[in-house]
């Protein structure tokens, strides 16, 4: 097994869309309730990629899963913080590869100068729980009941991880 991690282009969103597809069908992982298409995924890989890092894991030429960071909050004092998201195809969990490209995600983030890293995740998911202690997460607080789905009202619970010091004049993250 050969593992790549390189960034995403727009080449990758059917095979991403594929990925997400049953995180939204099938569970409360995500909150989103329709599934987004190659198109809208192509889209967003678009919009990310100017400012945040979107990467993706190859294992013999097969992309098996993606990670990306993405804006935390909207307003102009959280610019040095991402939030960020993993998926891994059903068919590769428990072979090895969310560890690695997470990891490259933190980093690439790290070397465009955000200072902390954030992930948001639905309550009661321990495999993402267990990831994100690995990589040095810390439990910063749960909202609870925020989001309902399947039938459901969930929990969800915020990790950070501090990538930087806290510069007291901040260069710019880069592009």
């Amino acid at each position: 097994m050969t593992l790549t991690i390189r960034p995403a282009t727009p080449d990758d969103a059917e095979t991403i869309a594929a990925i997400y597809r049953p995180y939204v069908t099938d569970t409360v992982i995500t909150f989103e309730i329709d599934a987004p298409d190659a198109e809208e995924m192509r889209a967003r890989i678009e919009r990310i990629t100017p400012t945040h890092p979107w990467l993706v894991a190859e294992v013999d030429g097969a992309v098996l899963g993606y990670a990306y960071g993405s804006a935390y909050r909207t307003r102009a004092a959280y610019r040095w913080v991402a939030e960020t998201g993993i998926y891994v195809a059903d068919a590769a969990r428990g072979q090895r590869i969310g560890t690695p490209l997470y990891r490259a995600l933190l980093d690439e983030l790290h070397r465009r100068g955000f200072v902390a890293a954030m992930g948001v995740m639905t309550a009661g998911n321990p495999a993402s729980t267990a990831l994100h202690e690995r990589l040095g997460f810390v439990d910063t607080g749960t909202q609870p009941g925020i989001g309902y789905k399947h039938g459901g009202w969930h929990d969800v619970v915020f990790w950070q991880k501090d990538l930087a010091e806290r510069m007291r004049e901040p260069k710019e993250p880069l592009a």
